[in-house]
């Protein structure tokens, strides 16, 4: 385009569509999104800017040469830690791994199939009994055995006595 403000005034329009279409993308999507335009009418007015001593410049530079820095260690801790945390992951996924295939009960029904779900439910019914037969063992071992029966030693008779075992001891 010719006419300087012809040329201004397709920019703002435009500028305005990206605008636009940039807060289209970034709504639905939660994405952040960085505009950089530049134009011959901002150069313009730039270059309209006196300029600065060397100085100000060599300041300005200092400073953002300092911050870049700081970003960058910044950076490499946090990335530092990332692989930490990734590796310790991966140990930890391992170690999940060893367990499933090693100990049947810690891999996750929701992965097994047909036949392995039946194996489960067997070993859990098994294991059921088992419990059964040894709280029935450790039941008729304890409370036949006159040695177990708190009724004998007069635990539950206290008779002023103070409560502490048959008549007579405390």
């Amino acid at each position: 385009m010719s006419n300087e403000k012809h040329l201004q005034v397709t920019f703002w329009k435009r500028r305005s569509g990206i605008f636009k279409k940039a807060s289209e993308l970034c709504t639905p999507c939660g994405a952040d999104v960085a505009l950089i335009l530049f134009s011959p009418v901002i150069d313009h007015y730039l270059s309209l800017v006196p300029p600065q001593n060397n100085r100000t410049m060599q300041f300005i530079e200092a400073q953002r040469s300092a911050n870049v820095n700081e970003l960058n260690a910044q950076l490499i801790m946090l990335n530092n830690t990332l692989d930490l945390k990734k590796r310790h992951s991966d140990e930890l996924n391992q170690m999940l791994k060893m367990n499933q295939a090693q100990y049947w009960w810690a891999c996750p029904i929701d992965g097994m199939n047909k036949d392995e779900l039946e194996i489960f439910k067997k070993s859990l019914e098994d294991l059921k009994i088992l419990v059964a037969q040894q709280a029935q063992f450790f039941e008729t071992q304890f409370f036949q055995n006159p040695l177990f029966q708190p009724h004998l030693f007069g635990f539950n008779n206290m008779g002023g006595q103070g409560g502490y075992g048959p008549s007579g001891f405390f």
